[in-house]
């Protein structure tokens, strides 16, 4: 069974100008938008103080006089409703614009992925809320069935009997064809769409046009319908301007969670995973313009889920000082690569899996900075303070690290647990090695010998063995100095 899901944003063009997360940060003072000198949209505070729709611009500034006033901007509506329909491609990969503010979905084949269709009906309301903006949404068997319910705010129809009895009772002018004839709708007393079903159709098609009829079929069943989807862009860079200049780098994190949602479903739609993502802070133009500031995240391991690219940046943005307010955000994917499929083993680890480390190292780097949180790396040499490096878990590792592998004779032989990073040179009691109490020699020596391009070192090395039965890893140097060989200790076994 098809099922799709529409979605309404009724106040479309005054969210483009102040979003909703942008009233959760600064109080409403009142904002309004006008459509040829009149109220089109006006916020909560604007209604609180008398504005209402159709309203001129006089009374508006008569009881609002601080408000807000906006010209209604098609194109930055046009722009926004494409963002939301990127964000959206993380659930499905049919999105097409339905018209009028709203967008359909085809989610079919996503409502097992998702857990059914409830909770994907909240993950879409909670992806479109951390938009900014306010929807209606509503689930029908046909695309335009969707479309009527989520413009007439009549919640889910999930089957196909539920639909018709809800459409049946919906307004006639919410069909668009209709609109130009509502007084004649009225006067005859055709008032629902249940009603205009019972009028002759070849007289209504001869009044009102064949589309009026073939918008109702498509949307009770009774057509096919035809959609073009929303395709995704070659490469991602997505942009957004502020509601007002923001000098507090935390504030700027719920408008770089926009850009990353709308990351999220450009990254689901091509099948790609990010590894390295920046986000540019725009300051102030003209005459006192400054370069962006730019914040790069470079991942150790590509994601596609956005939960884990805004932890990151609410550290980053969380030790940002800025020189200059911020007035607009950019987010470009400079490296992408193709999406691997999860691993699931049979036997999953109780700790978690890999890329679950990696994003906690992530996050580590992120909070305490990069050059504090490394990880080792082998190096080809038999001297063990020189067959290992520590390196930012973020760097990438060279080739020749990389493939760095002992000898299997070393990887066989009894190592410590713990290596001193300086060696401690011992005392010599009646010709014994001393730390703490005469240490016993517990093994055969083990002879390393290497060094020779950066001055040789020639050792022999023992586990040595204390009264209170504790094991040390020492070494007799081979070639000694005037009082003979010295012995150091340079590890300790648990």
């Amino acid at each position: 069974m098809r099922l799709w899901i529409g979605l309404h944003l009724p106040r479309l063009p005054l969210e483009v100008f102040t979003p909703s997360w942008s009233t959760e940060l600064a109080p409403d003072t009142g904002s309004v938008v006008l459509d040829q000198e009149r109220v089109l949209v006006a916020s909560r505070a604007a209604l609180e103080a008398g504005v209402r729709t159709g309203m001129r611009r006089g009374g508006v500034v008569m009881l609002l006089p601080d408000a807000r006033l906006h010209t209604r901007a098609p194109a930055q509506e046009a722009e926004a409703l494409q963002s939301v329909a990127l964000a959206l491609l993380q659930y499905t990969p049919q999105v097409t614009d339905g018209g009028e503010a709203t967008l359909l979905m085809d989610v079919s084949a996503s409502l097992r992925l998702f857990g059914g269709v409830r909770a994907l009906c909240r993950r879409v309301r909670a992806s479109v809320r951390a938009l900014g903006f306010t929807a209606s949404l509503a689930c029908a068997p046909t695309a335009r069935g969707a479309w009527l319910l989520a413009r007439a705010g009549a919640g889910r129809a999930v089957r196909m009997e539920a639909l018709l009895r809800r459409l049946d009772r919906l307004a006639v002018p919410l069909l668009p064809p209709a609109r130009p004839y509502a007084a004649w709708f009225d006067g005859i007393g055709c008032t629902t769409l249940g009603d205009l079903r019972r009028l002759p159709r070849p007289g209504l098609q001869r009044r009102c046009g064949r589309a009026l009829l073939d918008l109702l079929d498509a949307a009770y069943g009774l057509s096919p319908e035809l959609h073009e989807w929303i395709a995704p862009p070659e490469t991602f860079r997505a942009r957004l301007e502020l509601y007002d200049r923001i000098d507090d780098a935390e504030l700027l994190l719920a408008g770089a969670r926009c850009l990353l949602l709308q990351l999220t479903g450009w990254l689901c739609a091509r099948q790609l995973a990010v590894e390295r993502i920046t986000l540019q802070l725009e300051h102030e133009r003209g005459r006192v313009a400054r370069p962006p500031t730019g914040v790069d995240v470079v991942l150790a391991e590509p994601t596609w889920r956005d939960e884990h690219l805004v932890r990151l940046l609410r550290e980053r943005l969380a030790k940002l000082a800025l020189e200059a307010p911020v007035i607009g955000l950019a987010l470009e994917a400079l490296q992408v690569r193709p999406m691997a499929p999860p691993n699931e083993s049979l036997f999953p680890e109780p700790g978690g899996t890999e890329e679950d480390r990696m994003r906690m190292l992530e996050l580590l780097a992120a909070r305490l900075g990069a050059e504090n949180v490394l990880q080792p790396v082998p190096l080809a040499d038999y001297r063990p303070e020189h067959a290992n490096a520590w390196v930012p878990v973020q760097q990438k590792v060279s080739d020749r690290a990389r493939n760095a592998q002992l000898p299997p004779d070393v990887t066989s032989m009894p190592r410590p647990t713990w290596l001193l990073a300086r060696p401690i040179a011992l005392l010599m009691r009646e010709n014994r090695p001393f730390y703490g109490s005469p240490l016993r020699m517990a093994s055969n020596p083990e002879r390393i010998e290497a060094g020779w391009w950066d001055g040789p070192e020639t050792r022999d090395y023992f586990i040595a063995e204390g009264q209170d039965h504790t094991l040390y890893w020492v070494y007799r140097e081979r070639i000694g100095g005037d009082d003979g060989p010295r012995w150091f200790l340079h590890g300790l076994f648990g």
